[in-house]
């Protein structure tokens, strides 16, 4: 009588494939970098008390769509136009409020366009994080 000999399952080598990936993920971490790094002596600002103020010359819309003008209340933009120079006039800077719908933006920014404006800014706030 012949006994059989067992079949030897072959196992998977995953765990060499896990060794390769965590060497080349290494390696990769060590060769490469994201982003230059700043100079070690550089030293940032801080902005931390700072007050945050519109620039001067700069028409700001509120949520409800108000607008005034270094804190004064403005009737329409055609008011806002007649207190610029021909210089000014060329670039206008708009502080909209976040809460304004995208579509009183787009309609004021038509107006001062037909009103003359050449090129038109909005300032935001943009973050460091």
């Amino acid at each position: 009588m012949r006994i059989k000999q067992p079949i030897a399952s072959q196992k998977e080598p995953t765990i060499a494939l896990i060794n390769i990936v965590f060497l080349m993920l290494v390696f990769f971490m060590i060769a490469g970098t994201l982003a230059v790094p700043l100079d070690k002596e550089l030293r940032l600002i801080e902005t931390t008390g700072l007050d945050g103020r519109e620039p001067p010359d700069t028409l700001v819309v509120h949520a409800d769509g108000r607008l005034s003008l270094q804190g004064k209340p403005l009737a329409d933009a055609a008011v806002f136009l007649a207190t610029l120079s021909a210089d000014e006039l060329k670039v206008v800077r708009i502080v909209p409020d976040r809460a304004l719908p995208a579509k009183r933006l787009v309609a004021l920014g038509n107006l001062l366009r037909q009103g003359g404006a050449g090129r038109l800014m909005l300032v935001s706030e943009k973050g460091l994080k």
